[in-house]
């Protein structure tokens, strides 16, 4: 039986970053968020920054789950609805879903290398 979700109020601060919010039903939802940080204690550009072909990260493939096991559900629904009173978000990020409704599929990639250079201090002699 398929349900209808019926949600009094949503209040949400932050949608970014490859997120998403659905207000309903959908059939393949697919956010993804690749992301290269650098930081730098001084400013430095070398002109090569922000080259996601040289970090391995974004190109190797993400290994999915594979059911060992056979999983058999019953369920009985009793109504036709899904009542919430209040949904409240401060931030949704980085390939992340907010969805009231159904869903047939989803599938979330997030990558993120974060480069910290910091300068070191002279050793005293």
């Amino acid at each position: 039986m398929a349900r209808i979700s019926a949600v009094k109020n949503i209040s949400i601060n932050e949608v970014g970053l490859g997120s998403i919010f659905i207000a309903g039903d959908c059939v393949v939802v697919t956010p993804r968020s690749i992301a290269l940080a650098i930081q730098r204690q001084t400013s430095r550009y070398n002109g090569n920054e922000g080259s996601f072909q040289a970090y391995p990260i974004y190109s190797r493939p993400i290994p999915l789950p594979s059911p060992s096991d056979e999983v058999h559900i019953t369920e009985t629904n009793l109504s036709g609805f899904i009542h919430v009173g209040a949904v409240d978000i401060i931030s949704i990020s980085s390939s992340s879903i907010l969805q009231t409704g159904s869903n047939a599929m989803i599938e979330t990639e997030s990558r993120t290398k974060h480069i910290r250079q910091i300068q070191r201090r002279p050793r005293p002699q």
